[in-house]
């Protein structure tokens, strides 16, 4: 997932029961306004599998809106404040600073580099539950 679809995010993309997260938009910031995209392929639409820790953080995460439509953005923040608490939790986690853009990798690598995931799952539990 890249960041601009991270960031595209809203309730009705998850689907906690399944456990599936359906991709199919993007953020932009164009001229100073938010604008939600399509991806830039059509192989970007997708819909992909989520771990059951990560329904269950889900869950707790809508849990913490007093009111959330399905429609509304999940995460309010721009890509360069993504980048700054990425620098800070991989600091506080003690793990090797990765680009945003290499969760993919690391994600498809898991099989071989358990530790590599770990230290991920570290850092995304730190930036969204804070």
């Amino acid at each position: 997932m890249t960041k601009a679809e991270l960031l595209a995010l809203v309730k009705s993309d998850f689907d906690l029961i399944k456990r599936k997260l359906t991709i199919s938009k993007s953020y932009q910031r164009i001229n100073g306004a938010d604008m939600i995209t399509s991806p830039k392929t059509e192989k970007s639409n997708r819909v992909i599998d989520m771990p059951k820790f990560l329904c269950d953080e889900m869950e707790g995460y809508f849990g913490m809106f007093y009111s959330l439509a399905d429609d509304t953005r999940l995460f309010h923040i721009s890509k360069s404040y993504l980048h700054h608490e990425m620098d800070r939790g991989c600091k506080k986690a003690g793990v090797k600073r990765v680009r945003i853009h290499d969760d993919r990798v690391i994600i498809g690598a898991s099989q071989k580099k358990p530790s590599k995931i770990k230290g991920l799952q570290m850092i995304l539990s730190y930036y969204f539950l804070q």
